[in-house]
């Protein structure tokens, strides 16, 4: 028994438009749309009287799939968002190509970038920013 690969990350948002404009600026592109609801739903999550609506997003190459899931009900009141020392999941990384360029595109969107370009020795440049609902994203460039 032996551990393929992680097959998705899912990422649960209040507004699942601006969720999906966000990752389409950065490059994901849209797999597929679909809601769910109903008793698989509700066992699957432990949760009573669910309904989703998903978009699957992954990369061109389809190595990525990010599934942005809006949950209608339950509904999620008075969420507070995580600071980056908040125990659990904080952030997704992805390896990127021309981190300048993406950088500069998402700041021309309004993204807020926590620090400049940093490198990490001489093997990648690194940064972070925050996306809607304060999802954290690592950006990683590796250096050649």
């Amino acid at each position: 028994m032996k551990i393929k690969r992680i097959d998705h990350i899912g990422v649960i948002v209040h507004d699942l438009p601006a969720a999906k404009e966000f990752f389409r600026d950065f490059g994901l592109e849209v797999k597929g749309e679909w809601e769910m609801e109903g008793d698989l739903m509700g066992y699957a999550t432990g949760l009573d009287d669910v309904k989703v609506a998903c978009v699957g997003m992954g990369a061109a190459d389809g190595q990525t799939w990010l599934e942005l899931i809006k949950f209608y009900s339950p509904s999620a009141e008075d969420i507070q968002q995580p600071l980056a020392n908040t125990l659990g999941i904080r952030h997704i990384a992805f390896a990127v190509e021309d981190i300048e360029a993406l950088i500069f595109k998402l700041k021309t969107k309004g993204t807020y970038i926590f620090s400049e370009i940093q490198q990490y020795e001489e093997s990648y440049k690194l940064c972070y920013v925050r996306g809607p609902e304060g999802i954290i994203l690592e950006l990683a460039e590796e250096m050649k």
